[in-house]
């Protein structure tokens, strides 16, 4: 394990530069270094949330799987980003109602739930910093309770290769990839890209979507 440095507090904490020295050097006091490999679960769903992790590189995929074992994606942790879940379950203390796992390397900065309910307590800038991240992160699953529930799958996938496409590179996902990120199935998802690529909107290789026809994607949701 090792020990803080100044430049892992500055990438962790989007608030460093707000807190006082007194504060920052409570971090280095508490903060515990995390390291995770892709692949291992930060919490799995019923966990008691022990630590809040700061992630300093790397992702961490928080989701949700239903009854009929389908999941869905709820967000991803960035470097400077924390986990809107786990501060709520810590500050109500209640059980992680999700799954979080590692796609790449991780490392973070561990806070004790203690510390951070003390924090969340005594100091203004972690209550702004708690209360803005649980807006800004419900925000987001609102829209996605919205799509899932609202929009047809045919223009959410539209919308999903637009954005992660980036000019003539090719887009690295497998159908059940997919299926994952919109919470549909997998074999719904395989038939929507079979229509995309029958109008010529993309070419289907395996493990890959190559964009054929951006302006046609757009124009889905006319249709």
């Amino acid at each position: 394990m090792s020990s803080l440095t100044k430049s892992d507090i500055n990438r962790a904490f989007s608030i460093a530069p707000d807190l006082s020295k007194s504060q920052i050097d409570e971090i280095e006091k508490y903060g515990v270094k995390l390291s995770l490999k892709p692949g291992e679960y930060v919490c799995w769903e019923g966990d008691t949330c022990g630590h809040l992790p700061f992630v300093i590189d790397g992702l961490v995929r928080v989701y949700k799987v239903g009854e009929n074992g389908r999941e869905v994606t709820l967000y991803r942790i960035h470097p400077g980003e924390s986990c809107i879940l786990t501060v709520s379950c810590i500050l109500s203390e209640n059980e992680f109602p999700a799954h979080a796992v590692v796609e790449e390397p991780v490392q973070a900065i561990g806070i004790p739930a203690g510390i951070l309910a003390d924090w969340t307590n005594k100091y203004e800038v972690w209550r702004r910093f708690a209360f803005g991240m649980m807006s800004s992160r419900l925000g987001r699953i609102i829209e996605l309770v919205d799509s899932v529930t609202f929009k047809r799958l045919d223009i959410r996938l539209s919308e999903y290769l637009l954005a992660n496409s980036t000019n003539d590179v090719p887009l690295n996902r497998t159908h059940q990839d997919i299926a994952f990120e919109l919470g549909s199935a997998r074999e719904v998802v395989s038939r929507v890209l079979k229509d995309f690529e029958h109008r010529n909107l993309i070419f289907l290789k395996r493990g890959t979507i190559h964009i054929l026809d951006q302006k046609g994607l757009k124009n889905i949701k006319k249709s």
